[in-house]
């Protein structure tokens, strides 16, 4: 360590050399305490980019930059001013330059909800291709995943975010330019014709998935949160309700469900904090039913197009309407803030809220 008159007195340590997971190179040493970090020599006037090597020989490349940094300030240089992202140039490759871009939006105020989906995005990336260069057809092979156009959109604007930002940082090409959303189509949902059939053939494929669905059916819960989340501290003791508070469910209000017999004899009550899918305090991945019925799907005699895991849901609902004629009570089942919302579960069964009682007198 020594002293040197930039201006002011600072005490500057040698560069140290760190090599990231994904083989990415830069020096760091601090300055009176203050951590910098360079991947190349871009802010000391230096055409010396470590990264733009090949991995096998970047370390002596970096340890060339450390050497010139120090000799550098040693001798009064000031860093010129620049863009930190600025920082990452070079011949990187296209998945450098995705996975740069993608710890540079971590250290943003985003949610870590947010994050995630960046994150799940980029692991898609990886999945997609192993090539340096990604080519349009990599980021369409990404987004047919999803078929609905909501999660197409979703995974379309993250994947943008990721390679838009490359792109600032010196990405040349980016494959998502041009890409259109999918128009949004109300999602049908096709009510099931024969519960009993199709139910029986997901109990063959996977029991999990069988709970799932008539779980969905029976207690009208919403299949990839709040079914995917329950615990046994969720079912009353002698498991004929289930308690969800506003915290879990998509309307924001506690709800309590009862449990139809047929549903609670395929129980058997477990400690409170467990889930009943895992039998751990740690529930399944969020994708954990939509992957299980994306492979029900390919096998199933029985499906038709447009039904869905919601399908045993818009089922549930209308199999509560046909038993009682109430709309308030099917409002109260589904867990829905507004009864307009309740009614799209009961499209084509032309359900009228007036009846002859209703209509004007003369």
């Amino acid at each position: 360590m020594f002293n040197c008159q930039i201006g002011v007195k600072m005490n500057v340590n040698y560069p140290k050399i760190c090599v990231c997971k994904d083989k990415l190179i830069y020096v760091f040493f601090y300055i009176n305490s203050k951590r910098y970090r360079l991947f190349n020599g871009k802010r000391i006037g230096l055409q010396l980019d470590p990264n733009s090597y090949p991995v096998h020989i970047r370390y002596d490349k970096a340890q060339l930059l450390a050497a010139e940094v120090y000799k550098y300030i040693s001798q009064g240089g000031v860093f010129k001013e620049y863009n930190k992202e600025s920082l990452v140039t070079g011949k990187l490759t296209d998945r450098e330059y995705i996975k740069i871009s993608l710890n540079l939006k971590h250290k943003e105020n985003y949610t870590k909800a947010y994050k995630s989906e960046l994150n799940y995005a980029y692991k898609l990336l990886l999945s997609a291709s192993k090539n340096a260069k990604y080519e349009r057809r990599d980021i369409i092979k990404v987004l047919e995943y999803y078929n609905n156009s909501s999660s197409y959109n979703s995974l379309l604007k993250n994947l943008k975010v990721l390679f838009n930002k490359a792109e600032e940082l010196g990405l040349e090409n980016n494959p998502t330019k041009g890409l259109k959303r999918k128009k949004s189509k109300a999602n049908l949902n096709k009510p099931f014709e024969d519960i009993p059939s199709i139910l029986n053939e997901i109990k063959v494929f996977n029991y999990n998935l069988y709970l799932c669905c008539i779980m969905t059916f029976g207690c009208l819960l919403r299949p990839h949160r709040e079914v995917r989340e329950l615990t046994w501290g969720d079912f009353t003791a002698d498991l004929s309700y289930i308690k969800l508070s506003g915290s879990r469910n998509k309307s924001g209000r506690n709800r309590i469900v009862p449990v139809p017999s047929y549903i609670k004899e395929l129980l058997n009550n477990g400690d409170n904090n467990l889930n009943i899918f895992t039998g751990t305090i740690k529930a399944p991945n969020p994708d954990y039913f939509k992957t299980i019925w994306g492979r029900f799907k390919k096998v199933s005699k029985l499906l038709e197009q447009d039904q869905t895991l919601y399908s045993f849901r818009h089922s549930g609902a209308i199999e509560i309407y046909k038993r009682t004629g109430s709309l308030s009570k099917l409002q109260k089942a589904m867990g829905h803030s507004s009864l307009a919302v309740s009614l799209t579960y009961l499209r084509g069964l032309e359900v009228s809220e007036l009846e002859e009682s209703d209509m004007p007198l003369i």
